[in-house]
């Protein structure tokens, strides 16, 4: 039998401490081995208590959680979850190496609390097998890249325009597909995201790549056309695929179904290119817990679509890509740093 799931809260709220005590315990597979009530009564603990996963409150006093998270993971690289309200700072604790977050309920709304458990447990079972990534240092945008990656100038030719990339990620996407946009050059063709994150932080994570990448990013809207130079990335709690109209294509943003436990799914947006855009694509999965967007990309590479993979190595959780390596949905993996050098070669190849 597995061992329990050691858990250790971080939260200045009795009530939310309580809230969460009493409803992880009654998981058998978690035990809750301690609390501290801010940041400077987890960093005399967390140490003694050598927890498995810590879950952190965002909005604390004295030093957030967001400030705890950088000081912390460099002397003790354990996988951190952020509970947070809708704020723009839960992306700088991800960027400093905490796993993943949950976005704190609405206690005024019935079934919220009830959603809110059932995710943080799922996410608490995904942290204790995360590999942690602390940066060294927050990396600025990378210089403009203009050229192909031999270092000339030649421009990308029209069949590379008229591929579209697309890229799938979960557990540790947020900062691996910044990783990979940012050394994409400003004319790069249409590029779409589907990352696995709540209403509301889907449109700041795109605010944020926008300021970082050379590329434009803007969360998708229904009608919005592909186009060179541009990221769209899928609304959070919304279905995104993509709906060829003439000779030009456009993203279809609606409230379907889950699909491989997810909304908005990689399946869902990587099938809809297979169907729409064969042979002129690229996709790419990156970094996730399960399996979703495996068999969508094999059903791109059927197409002739070029499929990257994120290599094991350069994971937080090698879960997605390794399901679409063993059915053989992969082309050719390639670590997160270099997944942008492989893609251009393959563009300019074209």
């Amino acid at each position: 039998m597995n061992e329990k799931i050691r858990v250790f809260i971080v939260d200045d709220s009795l009530l939310f401490r309580k809230v969460l005590i009493d409803n992880l315990s009654k998981n058998p597979n978690i035990e809750i081995i301690g609390y501290a009530v801010d940041a400077f009564d987890a960093e005399r603990k967390i140490p003694l208590l050598k927890p498995d996963v810590v879950t952190v409150d965002v909005e604390m006093p004295r030093i957030n959680g967001i400030e705890f998270v950088k000081k912390l993971l460099p002397k003790y690289k354990v996988p951190v979850i952020l509970v947070s309200s809708l704020n723009l700072n839960v992306f700088e604790a991800l960027s400093a190496g905490a796993v993943d977050f949950v976005r704190k309920p609405d206690m005024s709304l019935s079934n919220s609390s009830s959603i809110f458990l059932s995710t943080l447990m799922g996410k608490i079972f995904i942290a204790s097998r995360a590999t942690i990534k602390v940066p060294q240092n927050a990396a600025p945008p990378a210089p403009a890249l203009t050229g192909n990656p031999a270092g000339g100038q030649k421009p990308f030719s029209l069949n590379a325009y008229n591929t579209i990339i697309a890229i799938g990620a979960s557990t540790g996407g947020t900062e691996a597909t910044l990783q990979v946009l940012k050394d994409l050059p400003a004319d790069t063709p249409g590029i779409l995201v589907t990352q696995h994150m709540p209403e509301g932080f889907t449109k700041m994570y795109a605010d944020r790549l926008n300021r970082l990448c050379h590329m434009r990013v803007k969360e998708a809207q229904s009608g919005d056309s592909i186009e060179r130079g541009q990221v769209l990335i899928a609304p959070g709690d919304l279905q995104m695929k993509v709906v060829r109209m003439g000779n030009r294509y456009t993203v279809n943003c609606f409230s379907g179904e889950k699909v491989s436990g997810h909304r908005p799914s990689v399946d869902v947006l990587f099938q809809s290119i297979a169907d729409t855009a064969g042979p002129n694509s690229v996709g790419i999965i990156m970094t996730g817990m399960g399996k979703d967007g495996a068999e969508g990309l094999l059903q791109m590479k059927k197409k002739g679509a070029f499929t990257i993979g994120q290599d094991a190595e350069s994971c937080v959780v090698y879960g997605m890509p390794m399901v679409a390596y063993n059915i053989n949905a992969i082309v050719t993996q390639a670590s997160c740093a270099n997944i942008s050098r492989v893609l251009l070669k393959h563009l300019y190849a074209l």
